[in-house]
């Protein structure tokens, strides 16, 4: 044991030697690996649902409800693995966890029974949606302290353009050859590989010597007051910011499960689906690109606000969609209302609250957002059985989304940093 750690410490001390900051690295292994969360989210797995309720004969409504409850168990993944990589650092915990996760979406692609394939459907969020996520986003967080918004700006580019890439390779790897063969594809390709390279290129910690250890103290002096988990759970700011980030993934989650589905009632066809998942993916990269811009000129409040305020004219207008140019126009709305909730949501909790406890505080919000994702579906599917349309839904979360924006608006920020 002694000489793995010895043999670790020595891998370290040669990755510090690089002739620019390191954080950099780890900030392209912690968009990959936020990437690889795709088959434990609903975007991911909306492009199985069809061939899956085909496949296993489920109906709307059980496999919502199967949603829901294994995003909510899966949820508290959120927790723990806050606290393991504020105690353990991310390199060992972002390869359990993809070594973990690829295992179970292996599984999923080879398994035929409702009652175990529930069962991988928990693990896949607590280990994708969850766990993954958490260790992706604290990576970033602990690395980076005034250089925040430009880290987070390149980490959204990469995401974006990631995700953009993964929806239609995915989505035509069904069509073409089954939803099994695609999902044992991503646990082989997409998951199973980050192991080896969290091993190889991610380090503990941001600690190191000479340049880099001056740049991380002298960032860490500027950054202001570290709250504790407690602290920053008394504060309305942090309830009201992971509320308006968390109702976005309900309404995202909700859309993008049943999207197909939503876009057959108004007339279009799969095909129709999978390209507006690229202009979503497209626009939410212009979203990262223009959330960042404004986030140097603007405070935090107005950017969250014209986020749910874009939000919620997306949702006004999705039952009344009739052309192809209004699908686009639909689209482009949710990708740059999300590009604006990525950028807040990954920045937001490091800037406002400090990094000594920020996987837990991080981790927090992002359970939240989990269990929102988990009741989006359910929601959607249970308006569908009641009402034969999911008009009525749309029109109610629009009016939830307003009064969000509006308290977004009006919270007063603790702690607030300048950049």
């Amino acid at each position: 044991m002694n000489d793995v750690l010895a043999a670790t410490r020595r891998w370290d001390r040669t990755l510090a030697r690089t002739p620019f900051y390191y954080g950099w690295i780890v900030l392209g292994v912690a968009a990959l690996a936020m990437v690889a969360t795709l088959p434990g989210r609903t975007q991911g797995l909306g492009l199985i649902t069809e061939s899956l309720l085909k496949d296993l004969k489920l109906d709307r409504v059980t496999y919502a409800q199967m949603n829901l409850w294994a995003t909510m168990i899966g949820s508290l993944f959120c927790l723990g693995i806050g606290r393991l990589v504020d105690q353990l650092g991310s390199r060992v915990v972002l390869a359990l966890v993809s070594l973990c996760l690829s295992g179970v979406v292996l599984a999923m692609s080879w398994t035929g029974a409702v009652s175990v394939m529930f069962c991988w459907l928990i693990l896949s969020r607590g280990l994708g949606q969850s766990a993954l996520s958490v260790v992706s986003l604290t990576m970033v967080g602990q690395w980076f302290a005034r250089r925040l918004n430009m880290a987070m700006a390149a980490y959204s580019l990469l995401l974006s353009i990631g995700f953009m890439m993964a929806f239609p390779i995915v989505g035509s790897a069904v069509v073409s050859f089954g939803w099994r063969n695609a999902w044992s594809g991503i646990g082989w390709y997409l998951v199973l590989p980050l192991v080896p390279i969290a091993l190889l290129l991610v380090r503990r910690a941001p600690e190191g010597g000479g340049v880099e250890m001056q740049r991380t103290t002298s960032e860490d002096a500027e950054a202001g007051p570290d709250f504790t988990w407690l602290e920053a759970l008394w504060t309305p700011a942090f309830w009201i910011f992971a509320i308006a980030s968390s109702l976005y993934n309900l309404i995202a989650s909700g859309i993008g499960l049943f999207n197909e589905s939503i876009l057959v009632e108004r007339g279009f066809d799969a095909g129709m689906y999978h390209r507006s998942l690229v202009v979503t993916a497209l626009t939410s990269l212009a979203g990262n690109f223009l959330g960042g811009w404004l986030s140097l000129k603007w405070n935090v409040n107005r950017l969250m606000t014209l986020a749910m305020a874009l939000l919620a004219g997306a949702l006004i207008g999705l039952p009344s969609l009739k052309t192809s140019g209004q699908v686009y126009i639909f689209a482009v709305a949710m990708g740059i209302a999300g590009g604006f909730v990525i950028v807040i949501f990954f920045s937001f909790w490091a800037k406002i609250f400090g990094r000594a406890h920020l996987g837990r505080i991080q981790g927090t919000a992002q359970m939240m957002t989990v269990l929102a994702s988990a009741i989006g579906p359910l929601l959607l599917a249970k308006c569908y059985a009641w009402t034969g349309s999911y008009a009525a839904v749309f029109y109610l979360l629009a009016a939830v989304v307003v009064a969000t924006g509006l308290a977004a608006w009006l919270v007063k920020l603790p702690g607030t940093q300048d950049e």
